[in-house]
């Protein structure tokens, strides 16, 4: 439809949890007609769960700026949803409409795509545009609490380089006809956004962990960390392989709760990386017992002895089981996230098939 792409929920999950997609098969033009059956297997809202995109495989449609999306989703700190969530809300019921969710997919978009921050002048045009998009729906501003956001949001997003305010155009997908109805007049409460985002790690982070486990309730440490330096730019991997392997006494097998408490971590490693600055752990190495306690202080995510003892048999080169800032930090700061990258732009939207174009 007038060029757009769209890729299916199959797609995606192969996207972000496989390195090369399993089928290429050709383009596939949809009439309206078509793309109207296809959303109407879209679950509703209160039906949403943790298999919501393997239930539908190919019974859906993403767009692509839906899919940078949802990678943030994946790769990013909830607490900035609630943050950027809370912008578009006017009247502060939690909630957003159709029109004002696309804006913010945007956003999202338009900040995982530039690499270099705005200068002031850039960041002033640009909540000018966000004025213009939220007057189009008759909000107006509402004293000193409005004047904060207006100021929050140029921080937050002055790294854009315009948001598009033609969302009206845009054709329905799974995710706007399971957020807003099949009519779209629906509005997405903040409380139902964030099962979602929950749902959605949690479903990937399965169907990761379930490749491996071979339907065991549990993943061996060294696919543990493969899975982890999967996402790094390191070129040794076997050599971290091996240092594993020499120091780890005995395997014990790493849950899908430790999996995934891991993850989360890793989410929010930004904030680790500040609060091992502020407290002067980056000029010297840690313990297990501090870095356990510092990923708690600092994220709010608890890890189980045995998982950091793993991850510091992963990364401790020097054997004195103390993990420094070069050791740790110096090569997950750089990983790459999930569908990030080449993947996301070169293999998703040139290789990954079949994709959808919507004809009208």
């Amino acid at each position: 439809y007038e060029g757009q792409l769209f890729m299916t929920p199959l797609n995606f999950i192969e996207s972000v949890t496989l390195n090369e997609p399993k089928c290429q098969k050709g383009w596939r033009s949809l009439t309206k007609k078509e793309l109207d059956k296809i959303l109407s297997a879209t679950p509703p809202l209160w039906k949403g769960s943790s298999n919501m995109f393997r239930n539908l495989r190919e019974q859906g449609v993403i767009s692509y700026t839906e899919y940078l999306f949802l990678i943030c989703i994946l790769t990013k700190p909830q607490a900035g949803f609630r943050i950027a969530f809370n912008m578009f809300d006017a009247d502060g019921n939690e909630m957003v409409d159709k029109r004002e969710f696309m804006v913010l997919e945007e956003i999202f978009r338009k900040k995982k795509e530039r690499k270099e921050v705005a200068d002031d002048s850039e960041g002033y045009d640009e909540q000018v545009r966000l004025q213009v998009v939220l007057k189009d729906r008759g909000h107006e501003d509402r004293g000193m609490w409005d004047a904060l956001r207006r100021s929050t949001s140029q921080v937050l997003f002055s790294d854009l380089a315009e948001v598009q305010t033609s969302v009206d155009d845009k054709a329905e997908t799974t995710l706007l006809v399971h957020f807003f109805g099949k009519k779209g007049k629906a509005e997405l409460k903040f409380e139902d956004f964030y099962k979602f985002m929950d749902d959605l790690q949690t479903e990937m982070l399965e169907v990761e962990f379930l490749s491996s486990s071979r339907g065991m309730p549990t993943i061996s440490e060294e696919d543990f960390a493969r899975i982890l330096l999967r996402y790094t730019n390191v070129d040794d991997v076997s050599g971290y392989l091996e240092n594993m392997r020499s120091s780890l006494p005995e395997e014990k097998g790493i849950t899908f709760d430790e999996f995934r408490s891991f993850f989360q971590f890793l989410n929010n490693l930004e904030d680790f990386t500040l609060a091992m600055h502020m407290y002067n752990f980056a000029s010297r190495s840690i313990g297990q017992d501090e870095f356990t306690r510092a990923v708690y202080v600092a994220t709010g995510v608890t890890l189980t002895r045995h998982l950091v003892n793993i991850v510091f048999k992963i990364f401790d080169e020097d054997h004195d089981d103390k993990l420094s800032y070069k050791e740790f930090l110096g090569v997950m700061k750089d990983r790459l996230q999930r569908g990030e990258g080449v993947r996301a732009t070169t293999i998703v939207f040139t290789k990954m098939e079949p994709f959808t174009q919507y004809k009208n």
